[in-house]
C-alpha cells in the first residue's frame, strides 16, 4: 500500500523542535525528508543527553523516518550543492532566525528562480511588524500568545502548560499550510511561500479566551469560578471555560496525579447526586438545574470530591462512564508511556536505535486508512551523505575531499 506523500521530496533545514515536529509528520505521511544539518549537527543531538555520546531523546523523538546529510552553507561549494538540492526538492522547510536564509544568499526570489515549483515553508517567532526580530522560544510564544495569562489559579502567577503548543503546535499548523500549498500546486503548477508565526499559532489555540474577553463587555463570566472580574479574562484554575462546568477532583490514595476531571452536563447531575450519596439534591430546586448550580460550582465539586477521594481515579472513571458522565483521570507521563491501550493504538511506540537499543516515542496521531505509518529511527549525523550526494553526481572521492575541506 502506498504512502500519502510518496514521491514528495522535502529538504529539511529545521532544528530544535518547532520545525522538526512539522517535517516528522511529513516523513510519517511518506515524504522523503532529507534533514540538512551543519557538519556539527542539530544542537538537540547533544542537548539533555541521558547516555554519553549518543543522540539525545530530544533529537530522536523529533526526527524519526528522516535521512540526514551535512553541508556547510558558508562555503561556495556548499551553496552550489544546496542549489542542486533545491532544484530537485518539492518543499523546503526552515525555522532559522528572520532573514537567515536571505543572508545565505537564497532569498525567496532566488529560490523561485532555481525552482518555480518549490514550496518554501518557514516558522518564525512573530509576524512582520513590532516583534518581527525578537527571539522566540516555547514559553515566550505561550506568554505572548495569550496562553499564560489565562493559565493558572486566580491568586497565583501565570503558568506555562506542559504541552508544547508554541513549538510543536506551530509545527502542526505549518503541516496544514504545506499540504494546502502542495494541493494548490497541482492546480497552478507553481510553488509558494508558507509561513506560520509561533505567537499566532498559540493565539489560534487560545481563541476561546478571546471569545471570553469580548463577552466581558456584557458582564461577569458566570461559568467561571472567579468572584471578581476586571477588564481581562482571569486565570480560572481547572474550570472548563465552556458551557459545561468541569473541575479536577481528588481521588484515592491522594498522590500528586490522583485526580479525575469531571464535567457536569445537565442530564448528568441526577445520576451524579445518586452516585455520591446525595439523592435529595437531584430534585432540590436549589441544585436541580444548571442555572441553580451556577453560583455554587465550588460547593458542587466539593460534594463530588467527598465521594471521589475514597476511590481511585480509575474506579471513578468506570463508575461515571457507566452513567454517561464525561470524565478523564489525570494520567501521569509514566502512566502514559506504560499504557497498554496507547501502545496497541500506536500512540506510543517503541523504536529500535543503533546506539541506545530502543526508545519510546509518540506515534502518528493522524490515521489514514490507506497510508499506515511505521515509525523508524532517527538518522545518524550525515548518515545519508553518500546516497543523497551520489544522486547529485558527486563521487565518493569528491565527497571525501569535501569532507576534508569542511564542506560536508
Amino acid at each position: 500500500m502506498g504512502k500519502a506523500l510518496e514521491g514528495v521530496r522535502v529538504l529539511d533545514m529545521t532544528h530544535v523542535q518547532s520545525g522538526p515536529s512539522c517535517t516528522q509528520i511529513l516523513a510519517w505521511l511518506g515524504a522523503d525528508v532529507v534533514k540538512l544539518e551543519a557538519p556539527t549537527g542539530d544542537i538537540t543531538r547533544q542537548q539533555l543527553r541521558d547516555l554519553p555520546d549518543v543522540d539525545s531523546l530530544y533529537f530522536t523523538m523529533l526526527n524519526c523516518n528522516k535521512r540526514s546529510i551535512t553541508l556547510n552553507m558558508k562555503s561556495d561549494r556548499g551553496k552550489e550543492i544546496f542549489t542542486q538540492l533545491v532544484q530537485e526538492s518539492d518543499i523546503l522547510v526552515e525555522n532559522f532566525a528572520p532573514g537567515a536564509v536571505d543572508r545565505m544568499g537564497f532569498t525567496w526570489a532566488k529560490l523561485q528562480e532555481i525552482n518555480p515549483r518549490l514550496i518554501f515553508a518557514s516558522i518564525k517567532g512573530f509576524g512582520p511588524g513590532r516583534y518581527e526580530d525578537f527571539k522566540a522560544y516555547e514559553v515566550v510564544a505561550q506568554a505572548m500568545g495569550g496562553a499564560m495569562s489565562t493559565t493558572g489559579f486566580e491568586d497565583g502567577p501565570p503558568v506555562a502548560t506542559g504541552a508544547q503548543i508554541g513549538d510543536s503546535g506551530t509545527g502542526m499548523h505549518l503541516v496544514a499550510g504545506i499540504l494546502a500549498a502542495l494541493y494548490q500546486r497541482v492546480q497552478t503548477g507553481k510553488g509558494q511561500r508558507v509561513s506560520v508565526a509561533m505567537q499566532e499559532a498559540v493565539l489560534n489555540l487560545t481563541r476561546v479566551k478571546l471569545r471570553d474577553q469580548q463577552r466581558l463587555a456584557h458582564g461577569p463570566l458566570k461559568e467561571y469560578p472567579n468572584q471578581d472580574f476586571g477588564d481581562e479574562v482571569p486565570r480560572s484554575g481547572n474550570a472548563s471555560g465552556g458551557g459545561q462546568p468541569g473541575w479536577a477532583v481528588r481521588c484515592a490514595p491522594g498522590g500528586p496525579n490522583d485526580y479525575i476531571y469531571v464535567i457536569v452536563q445537565p442530564p448528568g447531575w441526577a445520576p451524579i447526586a445518586n452516585l455520591i450519596g446525595r439523592p435529595e439534591l437531584a430534585d432540590d430546586p436549589e441544585w436541580s438545574t444548571p442555572t441553580a448550580r451556577l453560583d455554587k460550582l465550588g460547593k458542587m465539586f466539593e460534594l463530588i470530591e467527598a465521594w471521589t477521594q475514597d476511590h481511585t481515579k480509575f474506579e471513578v472513571m468506570g463508575a461515571l462512564n457507566a452513567l454517561n458522565v464525561p470524565c478523564g483521570p489525570i494520567l501521569s507521563t509514566r502512566e502514559l508511556i506504560e499504557d497498554e491501550t496507547l501502545a496497541e493504538l500506536g500512540a506510543v511506540v517503541e523504536v529500535e536505535h543503533p546506539q541506545r537499543g530502543t526508545f519510546k516515542t509518540v506515534g502518528m496521531p493522524i490515521k489514514l486508512s490507506d497510508s499506515p505509518v511505521r515509525i523508524e529511527t532517527s538518522p545518524g549525523l550525515g548518515e545519508h551523505n553518500a546516497d543523497i550526494y551520489g544522486r547529485l553526481g558527486i563521487s565518493a572521492a569528491e565527497l571525501e575531499d569535501l569532507k576534508t575541506a569542511g564542506v560536508v
